[in-house]
């Protein structure tokens, strides 16, 4: 398998801001759409492009408190979407659609981590289910009114080193592990940037998956501190032992994948500290430094994903 998982030599690092990855560049007349844009990183993302001069589109679940986290904030607008819910996923895209308007940048942010079982719609894994099926509707159903030459963002995380696609169980019918079920889900987003990217081409949309990097948010509601001490993220104390990157410093490579011209012509990559990310050591088990699994750019991987999303979600905007 050749990949394009190579450093590009961007100039940004780890401690790159999003507004410094947006720097110069101008989104005046552009139209983004941010899944959960309005807490954690992905509030950052939207600060970022509408300071650029973009409109963003904020779907959120809980609307009361994506309006309070956005007010004041120019050039924003928010609707109702609920990922784990085909229906609700439907209904923000028609809405949508009805306006006419144009997608120039598209970025699926929202996610769960690490939550306890649950099971969503029709007894599928919440994990699989929020951030990536959701999103997989979401895109398609969308994909009338995503521009020529537009960009798809989809967030990823390191923690798809710790499963690749169990085809076998993919909804984790067999026993259930929190963290092997948020990396096959983590896994699915980079397979879903791999395959977008091959089935865009037709109007040059170029799809990327990232790793924001460590960011304590409310992504992390459903760790107790036993677990986060456990994971040596902080001592009993409730000290922190790692150095997490500001929400500001996590929205920054999600910023440069959807804007930066460093990037033309590129795609189907997985990003991290933005630059491109290079292959994980074949042989590396757990959790790597960084990196991305050979397994997640797989494109063989990729299209069996999009078929068997396309068949549980019963969308898919490239069928002939």
């Amino acid at each position: 398998m050749t990949t394009a998982q190579h450093k590009i030599g961007s100039g940004f690092g780890a401690g790159t801001t999003a507004a410094e990855a947006v720097a110069g560049i101008d989104l005046t007349g552009k139209l983004a759409v941010v899944t959960g844009g309005y807490s954690g990183i992905g509030l950052e993302t939207t600060r970022a492009l509408t300071g650029a001069g973009a409109r963003v589109v904020v779907p959120a679940r809980r609307r009361e408190t994506a309006e309070q986290a956005l007010d004041g904030l120019a050039g924003v607008e928010v609707d109702e979407l609920d990922l784990g819910d085909l229906e609700s996923v439907r209904g923000f895209a028609e809405r949508f659609l009805a306006t006419g308007r144009r997608i120039d940048l598209l970025v699926t942010n929202a996610g769960i981590m690490a939550c306890p079982e649950t099971r969503v719609g029709p007894g599928w894994e919440a994990q699989f289910a929020t951030n990536h099926l959701g999103h997989f509707a979401l895109v398609n159903r969308l994909w009338p009114a995503v521009a020529e030459g537009a960009r798809v963002v989809a967030l990823s995380s390191r923690g798809h080193h710790n499963s690749p696609m169990r085809w076998d169980d993919v909804m984790f019918t067999q026993g259930y592990e929190k963290w092997a079920a948020y990396g096959q889900a983590k896994t699915a987003n980079v397979l879903f940037a791999v395959q977008l990217d091959k089935l865009g081409a037709e109007k040059d949309v170029h799809a990327f998956a990232l790793h924001p990097g460590g960011i304590m948010t409310p992504l992390q509601r459903h760790l107790s501190h036993a677990e986060m001490v456990e994971r040596g993220w902080m001592d009993e104390a409730g000290t922190m032992l790692v150095e997490f990157k500001t929400p500001e410093q996590g929205a920054a490579t999600t910023v440069w994948a959807a804007t930066s011209p460093q990037l033309a012509g590129l795609g189907g990559l997985y990003l991290e500290d933005c630059d491109v990310a290079e292959l994980s050591p074949e042989d590396a088990d757990g959790l790597s430094p960084s990196g991305v699994r050979r397994y997640a750019v797989d494109p063989e991987q990729a299209e069996r994903l999009w078929t068997l999303s396309a068949q549980l979600t019963g969308v898919d905007a490239f069928a002939h």
